[in-house]
């Protein structure tokens, strides 16, 4: 599919939203809008490979009698549907029921059957339990189909899920064999609900422009970035990874093959069902992913608490915007907990420092962090210098990247994108400024591909330039007491610009001759008025 028809699948899906959210809160329509698109990624895909698997037994036509191809299959294999089903687990990894596929349901709603809202609770609960390997427990538990806000009867909420899903299914109509193209709308609806949710958008989206960098540094060599991508990552990791842009945006930078596998960690449980339908919608296989639902900072997940150091995970990459300093809690325990006790624990103010070391205690050897974080970071005093301090001294702290103000849609405040590794062949830090270098938008700011390139080519070949790169020494960081203000740095100030005297006193001549000749001019009309003379 070209850029521009994904574009506009994107603004034809974004146009029935607008049009049939009505009364109902921008973000409870996403979940709707984002779970019916992720229906008929579904049942699209799973429709071609059963089309592929059965060939010839595939039915061509159908009667009025059954929705879709193989329902009408079904009914006439109910012996071989067992065996069926267990191969298209072993090829697709998923199973969907043929009264369940999103064609049925679109056929339901288009007929204002009285039973689709049935249909559609059976349906989810199906997805969620048996079609696949994993069990998806709770993928659309924020799907309230009984919801009032569809309508105070069954027959209002019936009526009113007829009509969205009528509309969707029309406006995808001449999409129909644009299947692969699904997940990309599924992400530019994403980013248009973020765009309407102000701050609560910093819990799910990462701007595609950052999420870009990230994921560009990320995958360059770690020892050597000037050598270009690596050729695969064996796990990447994220820690806070909201809708999972960021991870797919790692993924699609390594190809569908260069990935062992994606990790993420949200604690909102609507985004973290809104990763799980992300992963899925762009082609990642239930077995490719794992992502947890709870508290980063608790550190709740079995898997990343286990203590022997000899089997603690670790990942190649981990990429991560978590929420702005946060207030959290930290206990008395945590002082001892390994991911802190080296390093010391955040105040309690602002957890951007506890996020940060979170990740960094998973990080490879050889592997390389790329964190969002405010400016705070790089110059607050107490415990935070501290921490600083450490990473500076024990040579972890490899590039800091500041971004322009207003690139986001939760905060205006500029931030900052530290690059963290545990080996690092350069003893200097990198400081990239590029606050200055954006496109101004009407509600955000832009980086365009050109600035974008500049700060990855910056960073990979660690050029230097005047007012925007620069290499500095660990002497002179700690000079200045492991204050990592970029000012500090890298001047901004523009310089005067030299006067040519002599020019300059020539313009002045030029000027005063042309002044005399208008004056000469001007008296001959005033002497012929009879009028007073200019001196």
């Amino acid at each position: 599919m070209t850029e521009q028809n994904q574009t506009k699948l994107g603004k034809t899906l974004w146009a029935i939203a607008d049009q049939l959210r009505g009364a109902m809160d921008a973000d409870d329509f996403r979940d709707y809008m984002l779970s019916f698109l992720f229906l008929r990624y579904l049942s699209d895909n799973y429709e071609a490979a059963a089309k592929k698997e059965l060939g010839s037994d595939y039915p061509a036509q159908i009667d009025s009698s059954v929705s879709t191809p193989l329902q009408l299959w079904y009914e006439g294999n109910l012996d071989d549907v067992p065996e069926f089903e267990k191969q298209m687990r072993r090829k697709v990894h998923y199973v969907i029921e043929p009264q369940h596929l999103w064609s049925s349901i679109a056929n339901m709603a288009r007929t204002q059957d009285a039973e689709l809202l049935h249909t559609l609770q059976a349906g989810f609960k199906y997805i969620e339990t048996e079609s696949f390997q994993s069990t998806f427990q709770g993928l659309f538990s924020e799907i309230d189909l009984a919801s009032p806000k569809l309508g105070k009867s069954y027959t209002e909420r019936n009526a009113k899920l007829c009509a969205i899903i009528q509309k969707i299914a029309d406006g995808l109509a001449e999409f129909s064999k644009e299947m692969d193209a699904l997940g990309d709308a599924y992400e530019y609806l994403i980013g248009q609900f973020a765009a309407g949710s102000g701050k609560k958008a910093g819990e799910f989206y990462t701007p595609q422009q950052i999420s870009d960098i990230l994921s560009s540094i990320v995958t360059l060599d770690s020892q050597e970035p000037r050598t270009g991508v690596k050729q695969r990552l064996e796990s990447v990791m994220d820690f806070a990874c909201g809708s999972g842009s960021l991870l797919l945006n790692v993924r699609k930078r390594m190809g569908p093959h260069g990935i062992g596998k994606i990790y993420g960690q949200e604690k909102n449980i609507t985004t973290y069902n809104l990763a799980r339908m992300n992963m899925l919608l762009h082609g990642v296989k239930d077995t490719e992913f794992e992502i947890f639902h709870g508290d980063t900072l608790a550190n709740d997940w079995d898997m990343l608490r286990e203590l022997n150091p000899a089997k603690k995970p670790a990942f190649d990459a981990i990429v991560a915007n978590p929420p702005f300093s946060y207030r959290w809690e930290p206990n008395e325990a945590m002082a001892d907990d390994v991911r802190f006790k080296s390093h010391g624990l955040a105040p309690k103010s602002a957890a951007d420092f506890a996020f940060l070391l979170h990740g960094f205690h998973f990080l490879k050897d050889e592997g390389v962090m790329a964190i969002i974080l405010p400016h705070g970071v790089l110059f607050r005093g107490g415990a935070e210098e501290r921490i600083r301090k450490k990473l500076l001294l024990d040579g972890h702290i490899d590039t800091v990247i500041g971004l322009p103000s207003n690139l986001f849609y939760s905060t205006g405040i500029p931030v900052c994108i530290l690059v963290l590794k545990k080996c690092k062949k350069p003893d200097d830090v990198l400081f990239i400024n590029a606050a200055e270098h954006f496109a101004k938008g009407k509600r955000q700011n832009q980086l365009t591909d050109e600035h974008i390139a500049k700060i990855i080519h910056t960073y990979q070949y660690r050029d230097e330039e005047a007012r925007y790169s620069r290499r500095v020494e660990m002497a002179e960081i700690e000079k200045n007491d492991f204050n990592l203000n970029i000012s500090r740095y890298i001047s901004t100030a523009v310089g005067e610009a030299e006067i040519d005297l002599e020019a300059t006193h020539g313009e002045l001549v030029e000027i005063e001759k042309a002044i005399a000749v208008a004056k000469a001019k001007h008296n001959e009309f005033l002497k012929e008025l009879g009028l007073k003379l200019l001196p």
